[in-house]
């Protein structure tokens, strides 16, 4: 049987080391992707020594989109697992347009161009899945992040279309929602932690979601309810 294997894109991010652990520990060969490469060598040395298995590390801009074909294509193995960690919250200054972009962008557009693309390596391949991190942040807007929101939004229909397009030919599309997480993006804000998780609970949670062919996850359960109820408020009653 071939080796499995996983890829990792933004993988200096928390939530994306966390991952390569804990994919690592089942005895998946990794991949981690970013930018500025170079900086994983020590990630990239502990994973192999931990662990046992094969792990390189590949330069990868999510906004360098003429790029995204060719990375694939300079991938060692075309992988089993591909997992988005890409992510940036920004500030929601309306005034600051290329802060505004960069948000978009980062969050929405890099992500989803070089997932559509994997997605369909993996329909031609017959197998594989796609793991987007999105947000609760993009089940309704709210005036203290509603930019990132609207970007993670636009990722989990994105995932959402992905997934129904492609399940049938053997790609599974999971989408996961963290709600807050301890993580060097969240390390300025003062956070509840009756509703906060680490970054290596929420790679369990993504684990067990890739082992059982979930779709969609809340990584802290409480976070389903608490959104059911807040998009359920009428929205002259939210505004305020």
């Amino acid at each position: 049987m071939k080796k499995e294997t996983l890829l990792v894109l933004g993988a200096k991010s928390d939530i994306g080391i966390a991952l390569a652990h804990r994919f690592a520990k089942e005895g998946f060969d990794i991949q981690l992707a970013a930018r500025n490469s170079e900086n994983l060598k020590n990630d990239c040395c502990d994973l192999k020594i931990r662990y046992k298995v094969k792990v390189s590390s590949y330069e990868f801009d999510a906004l360098d989109f003429k790029s995204h074909e060719k990375f694939i294509q300079n991938l060692s193995t075309l992988p089993t697992v591909a997992v988005s960690a890409i992510g940036t919250l920004g500030n929601q200054d309306e005034n600051e347009i290329e802060n505004i972009i960069n948000v978009i962008r980062t969050n929405y557009e890099g992500v989803i161009t070089i997932l559509n693309l994997i997605g369909y390596q993996f329909k031609k391949r017959g197998y594989g899945t796609l793991i987007g991190i999105s947000s609760v942040a993009g089940d309704r807007g709210r005036g203290s992040n509603y930019i990132y929101g609207s970007a993670k939004a636009g990722l989990t229909t994105f995932l959402s279309g992905l997934r129904n397009r492609i399940n049938h030919n053997g790609v599974n599309v999971i989408t996961v929602k963290p709600g807050y997480v301890s993580t060097k993006m969240t390390e300025d804000l003062n956070l509840p932690k009756f509703l906060t998780t680490n970054p290596m609970k929420a790679a369990d949670q993504i684990y067990t979601a890739y082992k059982y062919k979930r779709n969609i996850i809340y990584i802290t359960p409480i976070w389903k309810h608490i959104m059911k109820i807040i998009k359920l408020v009428p929205e002259n009653i939210f505004k305020k």
